[in-house]
């Protein structure tokens, strides 16, 4: 059945934008394809410039240099612990403290969050400023969907302070530029090699390799053609893996104590890197030194199996768990076409038909459901603390997937946490419900999508907090 104009205007907002705002669906009902395809055409589309944020390589040496700090400061705690433990203290009323009692002592820390902390909580704030702030969001949601495809995780050691520095740099700068070309930026980006291990890979035949225990590490090499480009039990081989293994070695990241000045950059390490030509997917590699490693990725990001990938994940991602077979040979044949140009693969999203004529049977990814909340209320949160807490609650906590592969892209597994998501939608609605009509903003975000059923649950509330927590319970909320 055909949409009307509004209806469509509300798909297209909540399938492929971040969810309706105030009148944002008014103002794109005469050309909705047209308003996503814009937000592709702005000079700063998936961009997030923000001054007080820092690069990888800041944040990195700035953590660095707080765990210094901490490390130092524990030693002289330990010290002073044992010189008191000598030295009878005085302890209440006079009365002298036992050795025991004096270790017993809490340790003195400084208030607050430590500074990778601080500075990963600061990106997430800026990154759902972002969001909150995005008249349509088509950009922003294929920032996230890239930033997931090549994730990283949070709760490996070294990457917390630079995740959102990664996703700032390797994603964002090219999410409507050409695909190899974020490609080789997210792969040679410290985050990627820390978090994959590729930057203590060394090549067995190397300077290194030859006077360390340390050897070969597959982890990057496997992820990249396995999740990054040509998709699982695809053309690759065990071999090829080990091969492109070998190429990337001496890909890492300069230490502290090498260059305190540069430290936390990428670096090509040729003491580390195995010096011979590889066999890749069929194709021989000269030792170019880190230009091997650039050749393989480039013929990776040309590959037909990779345009296959990319394409299955993106219409799985915007459209549906089974996406209509049509689209993906479509956006594949985009891929190919255009070299891996992600615009025109987004603009081709947008044109198919089938994006638009598939039922709303996905269910909305947490992240996803809670900017869209707060959206729809036109409320911004003054702190960013309840709103990852409400990230960690619902299974998804921002840049820590549990495993390579990032969170899922299909409906199963956030069902369980729909009775979660009752909990934080009652705690918003009480919140916000007295300050904003639920009428007004169900008219404004759910109506031309709403069934006569959820209309009425919403009409016939006892009171603001419950209507607002009905409208974003409502199954045409939850899902896109």
């Amino acid at each position: 059945m055909a949409l009307d104009a509004k209806a469509e205007a509300a798909l297209a907002l909540h399938r492929f934008g971040l969810g309706p705002r105030a009148g944002s669906i008014a103002a794109i009902a005469s050309d909705p394809r047209g308003a996503l395809l814009a937000d592709l055409e702005r000079p700063d589309a998936g961009r997030l410039e923000n001054g007080d944020l820092l690069t990888s390589a800041v944040a990195a040496r700035a953590a660095f240099e707080f765990q210094r700090a901490q490390r130092v400061a524990r030693r002289a705690e330990r010290a002073a612990r044992e010189a008191n433990a000598q030295t009878p203290m005085a302890g209440a009323a006079g009365t002298e403290m036992k050795p025991a009692e004096q270790s017993a002592l809490p340790p003195a820390r400084p208030p607050g969050p430590t500074v990778p902390q601080q500075i990963y909580l600061d990106e997430a704030k800026a990154r759902i400023h972002a969001a909150l702030g995005a008249e349509i969001g088509f950009a922003e949601r294929l920032v996230w969907f890239w930033s997931n495809h090549f994730c990283v995780s949070a709760d490996k050691g070294g990457v917390r302070p630079i995740c959102g520095a990664y996703e700032r740099e390797a994603i964002r700068r090219h999410v409507v530029g050409r695909f190899a070309d974020m490609l080789l930026a997210v792969e040679s980006h410290p985050a990627m090699l820390i978090y994959l291990d590729n930057a203590r890979s060394i090549g067995p035949n190397s300077f290194a390799g030859l006077r360390q225990k340390r050897g070969l590490n597959e982890n990057l090499a496997r992820e990249i053609l396995e999740l990054h480009t040509l998709g699982v039990r695809s053309v690759y081989t065990q071999e090829d893996v080990t091969s492109f293994a070998n190429v990337i070695t001496g890909w890492t990241v300069i230490g502290f104590r090498q260059d305190p000045a540069r430290a936390g950059e990428f670096v090509f390490n040729a003491n580390m890197h195995q010096p011979a030509a590889q066999n890749v997917i069929g194709k021989s590699y000269a030792d170019t030194g880190v230009e091997q490693g650039r050749a393989v990725l480039a013929a990776l990001a040309r590959h037909p199996a990779t345009a296959k990938h990319v394409a299955s994940k993106l219409a799985r991602h915007f459209v549906a768990d089974e996406p209509p077979p049509a689209l993906v040979e479509r956006l594949a044949k985009r891929f190919l076409d255009t070299h891996g140009d992600l615009k025109e693969m987004a603009k081709t999203l947008v044109n198919a038909p089938e994006a638009w004529a598939t039922s709303r049977g996905k269910i909305k990814r947490p992240g996803e459901w809670i900017v869209a909340a707060f959206r729809a209320a036109g409320v911004t949160p003054p702190e960013i603390g309840p709103v990852m807490q409400a990230h960690n609650l619902l299974g998804e906590p921002l840049w820590r997937p549990s495993a390579p592969k990032g969170f899922p892209d299909d409906s199963a597994p956030w069902m369980d946490g729909l009775a979660q998501r009752l909990d934080i939608a009652n705690l918003l609605a009480r919140r916000v419900g007295e300050q904003v009509d639920p009428r007004e903003v169900f008219e404004e975000t759910l109506a031309p999508l709403a069934s006569t059923e959820t209309r009425q649950a919403i009409m016939r509330a006892e009171s603001r907090p419950q209507a607002l927590a009905l409208l974003f319970m409502a199954p045409e909320f939850q899902r896109r």
